[in-house]
This record gives structure tokens, C-alpha cells and sequence, in this order.
């Protein structure tokens, strides 16, 4: 029998929904409404849009094969009904009709279902400060905020510009601005570190490091207190509790809220977070009614927990389970842990499951270790340094997340994808020891990095290893000789001269190979920090060191290639 499906929302979630549900039932009918005239668009490409990287708003909106995806699209080549520029008002669920009106002209319309789908989205958070309505103050919510956005920067209005909020859009955006328009932007955030509850402080420092290299400048650990305007009514600053900031041009990046006020005065279960509950079947509290995308909670696969996390991909994957149980499958939507990368100039950002502070929140007794190794083959021509962060509960020994930051190619993402894939079969550290990877010397070592990450988690579990984070290292070098550490370079003479000369009398230096034979000169009555490059080598030299009896010993991880990333070395 056929039957009537409604969508309420266009974007992402409502399209893959609608055409999946009528490829596989061509008989039956879908209506789909939007509030905007832009449907089924790339939302996650607008920052590369108002970079100038992606020449003009029609490619978001366009398929592959070139074809801008409009309602004569959807009506010709899909067969969904689609109307655009109009908001649904209210639900009855007992009559099963969605209740809605033309924004233009106020026109109601009717809309009966047998099904109904939910994709209303999110929407920009608000800060509710003094000033927030001026004109040049933005959110950025849809394609068009983009349009007006990357119009005032073209045309040479905007100088001076400031965002607000470092997560995944702020910083995206404060690139856009940087690198292609040379706009002098500054971004402000509340927490004391960028990618805030994203990335632990130690990546996080290594990419801001990176960001500041690029001339993009931040004010970390600040509120905004209100939006300055001029006598024509437009933004000219930002005041902060601690700064005052010029501005042509504020981009709010404070986080999204999802939009499920429809849900919620229909009688829909609708989380104290503010998301639609769904099961795994991506049903609503009303059977016959679905919802997916940025206006659900979701389950987090490693944690059992509800969580929020408002990202295209899932929406997209969400809309074909969706569209598959509208037409009778089972399909089910488990959840998700987080997967995630950005891109930051030429540098990337990736992880996927806990960080070490999320995981101790939730209870797990977390560790994380770090290695910094090359991307493919040492010996291999073209190489870069990768750094990878592996989360693990000491107990069970079970992997809770992994993240990294290298250079803005595939091979970081690669690494974060094949661990992302087993986070739900909880996998335990030997897993990723033993992990097989394709490898070739252009592409991978032989003992690849992630083998080596599970190799350092295993040897920190079994005491054979006793690491320091370079931050704890940066710490204990800067305490002057409050703690008196012995900072032992274990590289050969000639690496480790120049440090040697710089660092002075704190900094001693006895090649790895050499230890045994000078043993007297390393005091026993203080602890000893051994480094290398990238903490290989420092790891062989503490084995050593605990052989002939010292105890106080410690390797740091990645080595002077991760304190050269985070801005720590001596």
C-alpha cells in the first residue's frame, strides 16, 4: 500500500531520508518543506566557500554530475515534492497532519502523513550580550550568512575581523578569513585551550602553535563581555573581561542548539540537553515519527551515554537508515564516538572516541601516551612527523580514543580512521599492536606508527617504560632546579651540540650507545629525564639505566620533535 511521508527539513538529513524512502517504494509519495529557498546543501563546506577555495555558493548545492539540487531537481529526478520558504507551525499527531504556512504571504497549508520526518537541524547559539544585533555581527547558519559573509570580505570591508569560539567552525572560519583575504583576525575563547573537550592540552598547544605561525592571533581563556558599534549601527569591536578588540567584522562560533521546539510542544520525548530521543531505529517517542541529524541525542558507542554531536556525515548516514525504515527495514543507527578531523592551514587536526580528561569524567581509569613518528619509511625522501595520542584504561586495557595532529594529507586521517573503525568492538591495546596496515615505503613504515602507539601503551602498562609528557617536561625545566632533574640528551654528539651549547650546564649529553660505559657520570640522587628525537631512543637509555640499578627515570614521549611542536624545547 502506499503511502504519504512528510519532511520537515531540507539540508542534509530530509533529502537522503526522502530520495532513499522512494527508491525503495516508487509507488508512494513524499512532501518535503523548508523555511529556506536553499536546499540540500554542503554545509560543512561554507568556511572553504568564504575562503575563496570553493569559487562560487552553487557548488555546495550541485551533485557530482553537476546538477543544482533545487525542487525541480528533487521533483524530476527524485520524485519528492518540495517546498521551500515555508515553516512548519505544529504537529497533530492524533490527526496525523503537519500544520504550516507560506512565509511570503502567510498562506497556511495542510500537510496529512502516514510517516513523518524530522531534519529541522540546529541552530547558531546565541549569546544573549549587548550589541549581538549590530550589523557585521554573524552567525553562521546557512548558506547565505556564507554569501553576505565572503561579499564584505571580497569587496574590501573588512579589515579587522574577530571570531568567537575556537571549535571546529571558529577556527575553520578564522583560516578563511587569514589565509586567502589576509584579514588581521583574532579569535576569542572561554576555555583555556583551542578544540575545547575535542583535543587534550598537548595537541591542542602543537596546533595553536601553528595557527599563531600563520598570523592568526588568539585571546584564550576570555568572555566576551559586549559587541562595540558605530554611529551607523556596525559592529567596530569586541569587548573581552580582559581585552578590547577593533572589529569590521564578528563571526559567532559559540556552538549550535538543536532545533527541536517542534518535537517538544508536539509531546515528543526531547532530552534535558535540548535533542530529540531517538532509538536505534531513529524513531521518536511517536512510532511513526523519525528524526536525525543536528536535532537529535545520539548514544556514544564507547561510553553508553547520550551525546550531542552535530555533524554532516552522520546526518547523511542517519537520513539513509531513515529512509530505509520508512519503507519497512530494520535498519538501526547505534551510534557514534566522535570521529572528527579539521583542516588548519597545512596542518591537520584529527581523533575519534574520549580524550583523557572525558574518559576520567566518565569514570574509566584513563592513561594516554604520545609518539611522534614519520609518516612513512625513514629512510624515504619525502617524510613528515605525525603525532598520535592514545587514550586506554589501565585495567582492561581497552582503547577509549585516539587523536593526532600532522601535516594537512591523508596520512593522519588515514591512521585516525583505522583505529575510529574498531573504537565500537572495544578493542584492546594489542589489538593496535598487532594491527595490520598496508604499508610501502612511500606510504607507511614497517612497524607503522599505530603499531608503534600500542607498543608504547603496552611497555607504559608493564612499568618497562616510565614516560613524561613534553608539558610535564616544560614544566620541570622551567622550575629552575627547584625538583634538580638530570637532563640527559642520549642523541649522538653531534645532534645534540647545539642544545648542548645553548641549554648550558643543565643540559648533559651521552650518546645512547655510550651509557654503559659512563654510567658515573649520571648522579643517582636525582631523577633523570632522558630525551632523544622523537623518544626511541630515550626509551632504550632508561632500559639501560634501570638495569644498572637507577630507579628515578623517566623518557619523553616524542622527544624534541614534540617539544619543538608545542614551543617547549630548552
Amino acid at each position: 500500500m502506499s503511502q504519504h511521508v512528510v519532511v520537515i527539513g531540507a539540508v542534509a538529513l530530509g533529502p537522503k531520508a526522502a530520495a532513499r524512502f522512494k527508491r525503495m517504494e516508487p509507488g508512494s509519495s513524499v512532501t518535503m518543506i523548508d523555511r529556506e529557498e536553499l536546499i540540500s546543501y554542503g554545509g560543512c563546506g561554507i568556511p572553504y566557500f568564504v575562503s575563496g577555495d570553493i569559487s562560487d555558493s552553487r557548488a555546495l548545492r550541485s551533485t557530482s554530475f553537476h546538477m543544482v539540487r533545487d525542487e525541480a531537481f528533487f521533483r524530476d529526478t527524485k520524485g519528492v515534492d518540495v517546498l521551500t520558504g515555508v515553516e512548519a507551525l505544529e504537529i497533530d499527531r492524533s490527526a496525523r497532519v503537519v500544520h504550516a504556512r507560506r512565509l511570503n504571504d502567510q498562506t497556511p497549508l495542510r500537510l496529512p502523513y502516514d510517516k513523518l520526518v524530522l531534519a529541522m537541524g540546529s541552530t547558531p547559539r546565541r549569546l544573549g550580550l549587548p550589541g549581538e544585533t549590530l550589523g557585521g555581527v554573524r552567525h553562521v547558519a546557512n548558506l547565505h550568512d556564507a554569501e553576505r559573509i565572503r561579499d564584505a570580505v571580497a569587496k574590501g570591508r573588512v579589515k579587522k575581523a574577530v571570531v568567537v569560539g575556537a571549535g571546529f567552525i571558529g577556527l575553520e572560519m578564522a583560516e578563511a578569513l587569514t589565509d586567502m583575504w589576509g584579514v588581521e583576525t583574532s579569535v576569542v575563547e572561554i576555555a583555556p585551550q583551542i578544540l575545547p573537550r575535542v583535543v587534550g592540552p598537548v595537541l591542542a598547544r602543537m596546533a595553536l602553535r601553528h595557527l599563531r605561525s600563520k598570523g592568526v592571533r588568539f585571546h584564550l581563556g576570555e568572555s566576551v563581555r559586549e559587541f562595540t558599534g558605530n554611529e551607523a549601527g556596525r559592529v567596530c569591536g569586541v569587548r573581552t573581561d580582559a581585552s578590547r578588540l577593533e572589529a569590521d567584522l564578528v563571526i559567532v562560533a559559540a556552538g549550535v542548539i538543536p532545533n527541536a521546539g517542534l518535537a517538544r510542544a508536539s509531546g515528543l520525548d526531547v532530552s534535558a540537553r535540548g535533542g530529540i530521543v531517538v532509538n536505534a531505529r531513529l524513531q521518536t517517542s511517536d512510532a511513526r515519527i523519525y528524526a536525525g541529524g543536528d536535532c537529535v541525542e545520539l548514544r556514544h558507542l564507547i561510553t553508553g551515554d547520550p551525546f550531542y554531536l552535530p555533524m554532516g556525515s552522520l546526518a547523511n548516514r542517519q537520513g539513509r537508515v531513515i529512509g530505509t525504515n520508512l519503507a519497512g527495514g530494520a535498519a538501526q543507527f547505534e551510534g557514534a564516538q566522535g570521529s572528527f578531523v579539521v583542516k588548519l592551514f597545512d596542518k591537520t587536526v584529527a581523533g575519534s572516541g574520549l580524550t583523557l580528561e572525558t574518559a576520567r569524567t566518565c569514570g574509566f581509569d584513563a592513561l594516554s601516551v604520545l609518539i611522534v613518528q614519520p609518516d612513512r619509511a625513514h629512510f624515504y625522501p619525502t617524510r613528515e612527523a605525525m603525532t598520535l595520542e592514545l587514550v586506554f584504561e589501565r585495567g582492561t586495557r581497552r582503547i577509549l580514543g585516539i587523536f593526532g595532529f600532522g601535516s594537512a594529507g591523508d596520512a593522519l586521517v588515514g591512521r585516525v580512521d583505522a583505529v575510529a573503525a574498531m573504537l565500537r568492538y572495544r578493542p584492546v591495546i594489542d589489538d593496535l599492536s598487532n594491527l595490520e596496515m598496508a604499508y610501502s615505503p612511500p606510504f607507511a613504515s614497517a612497524m607503522d606508527i599505530v603499531n608503534s602507539l600500542g607498543n608504547l601503551a603496552d611497555n607504559v602498562l608493564a612499568g618497562r617504560n616510565a614516560v613524561l609528557g613534553p608539558d610535564e617536561f616544560e614544566r620541570l625545566w622551567n622550575n629552575g632546579n627547584g625538583e634538580r632533574p638530570y637532563f640527559l640528551d642520549c642523541r649522538e654528539e653531534a645532534d645534540a651540540r647545539q642544545l648542548v651549547a645553548c641549554a648550558g650546564e643543565r643540559w648533559h649529553n651521552i650518546p645512547q650507545g655510550r651509557i654503559r660505559e659512563r654510567l658515573d657520570e649520571i648522579p643517582r640522587d636525582r631523577p633523570v629525564v632522558v630525551v632523544c628525537n622523537t623518544g626511541a631512543r630515550s626509551y632504550e637509555a632508561l632500559v639501560t639505566l634501570k638495569e644498572s640499578g637507577l630507579e628515578d627515570v623517566a623518557s619523553v614521549q616524542g622527544g624534541l620533535a614534540a617539544l619543538g611542536s608545542l614551543g617547549a624545547a630548552p
